[in-house]
């Protein structure tokens, strides 16, 4: 089955619909590579997906926990290497909102480094990820 859809626009820009939902995504080329930086940029958004596979997989985990950490935070660091240009480090830091004992926090925080997209991504790529618990 088809995930998405995505359509060039022009101008160094896309637009993806997630076929199941009909959601969009615009993306921009960034400043740095002759965009105009008006969106995220495709690299960015593969930083951003592992913030938010390891934020879905603690949450699942969580839910069983009958922990909320609703309205934590996640902030995304992306650096970029050249020759070839390609991602060479994401920096994660999770900023939750909620208290737990130490033996929820191990549970979760491994919950979330073997995330689908952690794994996915090239070994190559330096993942450094802090977690700030309340």
């Amino acid at each position: 089955m088809t995930t998405s859809k995505v359509t060039y626009l022009g101008n160094l820009r896309t637009s993806s619909i997630h076929l199941q939902s009909g959601s969009e995504i615009i993306s921009d080329a960034p400043v740095d590579n002759n965009g105009k930086g008006e969106a995220f940029s495709p690299t960015d958004t593969v930083a951003n997906g592992l913030a938010s596979c390891m934020f879905t997989m603690m949450g699942i985990k969580a839910r069983d926990m009958e922990i909320d950490f609703s309205g934590s935070t996640a902030e995304v660091t992306k650096i970029m290497a050249t020759d070839p240009r390609r991602i060479s480090e994401i920096h994660v830091t999770f900023n939750f909102n909620v208290e737990v004992d130490d033996k929820s926090k191990t549970i979760l925080e491994r919950i979330g480094n073997t995330c689908p997209v952690h794994y996915s991504l090239h070994p190559d790529i330096k993942k450094v990820i802090v977690y700030n618990w309340k």
